[in-house]
């Protein structure tokens, strides 16, 4: 909630206040104010879960909320890392192994192309019910994946799960700024932070756990009891307050929806986000279509501005936000920290594979430092915002220790890592959970709090925008890359002709293939891996220091 004090500034005061205060007079342009809500939600919500006169009491009642959305914010985490353990056993069962990526790509994309719906459904429809919602999708694509009997149905599920996740997630971060004060939002958010983060840990070793005892169908179907029982705690303890109106119809609800604007940006996502996953790939970079889907990106993008400028009542994305210096620049580090960041986790694991034979549960415990420096900067973050009010020069210092840890890949990683220099992606992490946590605060400090669901969800959607850049800008590289370092090694090496081009291919295609080859090909292989994979962590750090330039031009909002 906000308010206008004595010298024209807006404040913001949590939802949840003190039963027995005053209550304070709202912001009428506010999503969530009192004026825009029912009688009864006006009457019920200051005292809906605020049960003392104390400080405290308001504290706990957040605390109740922020715990039941933690199942969420975990379900969803766990199951991205889940499928990126399993998804080449998934596809293996339908002998679809070159399409695997799809279970990724497809999640990914779903949940970029409705973020930004979230935080607008949110302000008409209310939180709570889009929550539901969410939890819906989601548990409902986890059967359809679990019963799955084709590689086309398994990716339809990971669509709808997408659907839903990306409801989960920025829902949980738009209740938390509706419900406590702009100061403790970071605090707040750590504990979301290190909850997805330990998803994101857990997930992986238990989805390969999983596939070997009850095979990887349960390893989804048994997220939907769980999602279940999350519906059930949002319905018992997530108050009503709604931005919605009883005397509204649902047409006229609907009316309010730029459901024109939602399918234009959908395009335009998916027209941009496309041709980075195929390209280089199944495609080359030259083809027609290629060009074909970058030319449809930028032909709707501009219709979509168009229509958010012209004709629609309630924009999606309101472009007077897009507008705003701050939440440009905000947008901009974002992205380019998340490719950043998802650019070194791809690459680490196929380090160590391709250098120790590492299987894939050694692979990816070796990700554990980059997810305890994101769990760190997330609480390190909420510690120092709640204590001085400031984020920018801890933003500066968290992603200028990033760059210092990807340099640092690529220049001792080199084959033969010992666990110290294995600390090098700590760094990484480090400044991913700090400027995510920071970002958010800044975006709600300087845009008007009528906006702040949705530059909450379009935050969200520059995230998993970055994540998709960071896979498909990482993937193109060291595709590219490793070909013409083997082709050069193999050269050098006096293997010619056609047995060079099969040794190339299964190369690529085998991150264990020096492992049965004969000598002299193992160190070849193995050497060109560690060239191509040094320009990876080049592209890592070109996005980390275009984050901190970014982070340079940045206006600070003292909280």
């Amino acid at each position: 909630m906000s308010v206008i004090n004595d010298h024209g500034h807006t404040e913001r005061t949590p939802l949840l206040i003190n039963a027995t205060a005053p209550i304070p007079p709202s912001n009428p342009q506010s999503p969530l104010s009192p004026k825009d809500s029912t009688d009864e939600e006006a009457r019920n919500a200051p005292t809906a879960l605020s049960t003392s006169s104390n400080k405290h009491a308001g504290s706990k009642s957040i605390g109740k909320i922020v715990l039941v959305l933690l199942i969420g914010v975990f379900i969803s985490n766990a199951d991205g890392s889940l499928m990126m353990a399993t998804h080449p056993i998934v596809a293996s069962e339908f002998d679809a192994l070159h399409d695997s990526s799809w279970l990724l790509t497809s999640f990914g994309l779903a949940q970029s192309a409705t973020q930004p719906l979230y935080g607008k459904l949110s302000d008409i429809y209310g939180r709570k019910s889009l929550l539901i919602v969410a939890y819906t999708l989601f548990a409902v694509g986890c059967v359809f994946v679990g019963v799955g009997t084709s590689m086309s149905h398994v990716i339809i599920g990971r669509v709808i799960s997408g659907l839903g996740s990306s409801g989960m997630t920025a829902l949980v971060s738009i209740l938390i700024t509706d419900l406590v004060p702009l100061r403790e939002i970071a605090a707040w958010r750590s504990y979301v932070n290190v909850v997805a983060t330990t998803g994101r840990s857990i997930g992986g070793p238990l989805g390969g756990w999983l596939a070997d005892t009850v095979g990887w169908r349960w390893s989804f179907t048994g997220q939907a009891p769980l999602a279940g029982i999350a519906i059930i705690l949002i319905a018992i303890t997530v108050p009503p307050r709604t931005t919605s109106t009883n005397d509204a119809t649902t047409r006229s609800k609907l009316a309010r929806i730029d459901f024109l604007g939602a399918i234009l940006m959908a395009l335009t996502i998916l027209g941009f986000l496309i041709p980075l996953e195929i390209g280089g790939d199944r495609l080359p970079w030259s083809h027609p279509i290629i060009f074909a889907l970058f030319g449809a990106a930028f032909v709707f993008g501009i219709l979509f501005l168009a229509t958010e400028a012209r004709f629609a009542k309630e924009p999606i994305i309101p472009l007077k936000l897009l507008r705003q210096k701050e939440m440009a620049v905000s947008l901009f580090i974002m992205i380019t920290q998340a490719a950043a960041q998802v650019g070194l986790m791809m690459a680490i694991p196929i380090y160590f594979q391709a250098t120790t034979s590492a299987s894939n549960t050694e692979a990816g415990a070796h990700l554990i430092p980059a997810v305890v420096g994101n769990a760190i900067g997330g609480i390190l973050s909420g510690i120092v915002i709640k204590r001085t009010g400031r984020y920018k020069l801890l933003t500066l210092s968290a992603l200028l220790f990033a760059c210092i840890g990807y340099t640092l890949l690529i220049v001792r990683w080199h084959g033969n890592t010992n666990l110290f220099e294995s600390l090098y992606i700590f760094p990484g992490g480090f400044g991913m959970g700090v400027t995510i946590s920071t970002l958010f605060v800044g975006v709600q400090a300087s845009i008007d709090p009528a906006h702040s669901a949705v530059a909450a969800s379009t935050l969200y959607l520059s995230n998993s925008v970055g994540m998709l850049m960071g896979m498909a800008g990482t993937s193109a590289v060291l595709q590219g890359t490793l070909r013409k370092v083997l082709e050069r090694r193999l050269g050098e090496a006096g293997i010619e002709g056609w047995k060079r081009i099969k040794i190339i291919e299964r190369a690529v295609s085998d991150v264990h293939y020096s492992d049965h080859a004969k000598r002299p090909i193992p160190g070849v292989v193995v050497s060109s891996y560690i060239e191509a994979l040094t320009y990876s962590h080049f592209v890592s750090l070109a996005c980390s220091l275009a984050a901190f330039t970014g982070t340079i031009f940045l206006k600070e909002h003292k909280l």
